[in-house]
């Protein structure tokens, strides 16, 4: 008997992947745990193996297609064997794992619209009606990109003829970002902002590369601040789950690192009890992984809350999105000489402005700035970062 191979599931949050490539052809011998297909979703490009040893009968999907998690993509079977039917005439039809999920009845005289949940959600944000819009998903369900269709349709009619440059696909990691965004759009955030004086930091970045020769950047010492703030503020450390809040204990840290091929988010776990050394070295080590395209679904999964960092690109404060499903995201704004006052003197000193956004769902506008002023005060008081240069605590 052969084996269906169907799309997987990287993280909670994925509900399709993109097919980047295939590394077999249809009639292809594969091995057992051989890669047969690349797959990208989540921001992590994957090599999805052969569950087992016979010929690749059938190729359901090609390159650039768009896949809901759980659909098969292939079949792998045995010398003559007949590979299953996906649909009649050429039109595919998802071949589905035997849970079927049953929407609710509609009430007497009220029509059912077949729509996945981001096309449902894209209509709701332009103002369309479901009904008007023609399906071309599986018996005729209507997917995001029949609404999307419609929606440059109508601004094609609203506004003047443009000469286009170039059209870049919306697929992998792009792709990804686009409906992460949309989401979080959904989120009823706040941002908060406070500037804070980093010259103790400096000192702290000479003192580790003096006694350990250590390169500690800004972006480190944030995320060990941000751990340390947590455990002590453990409701920003949480996620809204239906109609319960969940609160984590454990202390992941996701740091964004821009790449070309997009924004992704690798995960420093249990960063609270790892010291600041050990957080620089493991964000060195994942940010270079990410820029070379080789993140493991390990590395990019079980966050609890983000940090990113748009300091170096020169600017000073900005309103970061939240990274679903996590409660909060904190932002970091460039180091630059600003007059302070200082014990009634105004002085010049090196400060940068954080930027905490957050779930008002979750947390009100209160604790969410005794967090923020819990990580100033770590910043401002690098001795007690520095006292932790041989242990997690």
């Amino acid at each position: 008997m052969g084996s269906k191979i169907v799309m997987p599931k990287f993280t909670e949050t994925m509900g399709e992947g993109t097919i980047a490539k295939w590394y077999k052809r249809e009639g292809d011998r594969v091995e057992e745990g051989e890669s047969i297909v690349q797959v990208i979703g989540e921001k992590l490009t994957y090599d999805v193996e052969a569950p087992t040893s016979g010929r690749l009968l059938k190729i359901y999907r090609d390159e650039n297609s768009n896949v809901p998690v759980g659909e098969v993509i292939a079949y792998i079977g045995g010398e003559g064997e007949e590979p299953p039917r996906i649909g009649v005439e050429g039109e595919a039809e998802p071949l589905k794992p035997a849970i079927v999920e049953r929407a609710p009845k509609a009430r007497t005289g009220e029509r059912k619209v077949a729509a996945s949940p981001l096309a449902k959600r894209l209509a709701q944000i332009h103002g369309i009606d479901l009904e008007t819009v023609k399906g071309t998903g599986p018996g005729g369900r209507i997917v995001k990109e029949d609404v999307l269709r419609l929606v440059e349709g109508r601004g094609a009619t609203e506004a003047p003829e443009r000469r286009v440059k170039e059209v870049i696909p919306l697929v992998g990691i792009r792709k990804t970002v686009a409906e992460r965004m949309t989401l979080s759009s959904e989120i009823p955030r706040i941002t908060l902002m406070v500037e804070v004086d980093v010259s103790g930091l400096y000192k702290l970045q000479r003192y580790y590369e003096s006694l350990e020769g250590a390169k500690i950047s800004i972006t480190h010492v944030v995320v060990k601040a941000v751990a340390k703030a947590l455990k002590e503020h453990p409701i920003m450390n949480s996620t809204l789950k239906g109609d319960r809040i969940e609160v984590f204990e454990d202390v992941n840290v996701g740091v964004a690192v821009a790449t070309e091929q997009g924004l992704v988010v690798p995960v420093v776990k249990d960063a609270y009890n790892k010291s600041l050394a050990e957080i620089a070295e493991e964000v060195t080590v994942l940010a270079d992984k990410a820029r070379r395209n080789i993140l493991s679904k390990e590395d990019v999964t079980g966050g609890t809350f983000t940090v990113t960092n748009l300091g170096m690109f020169g600017v000073d404060a900005f309103t970061p999105l939240i990274n679903p499903p996590e409660c909060a995201i904190l932002g970091v704004g460039r180091v630059a000489e600003r007059p302070i006052v200082d014990e009634g003197r105004v002085v010049v000193k090196p400060t940068m402005q954080l930027c905490l956004s957050f779930d008002h769902r979750i947390v009100d506008g209160a604790p969410a700035a005794r967090f923020l002023q819990r990580v100033k005060e770590i910043l401002e008081g690098e001795a007690s970062l520095k006292g932790e240069a041989g242990d997690g605590g």
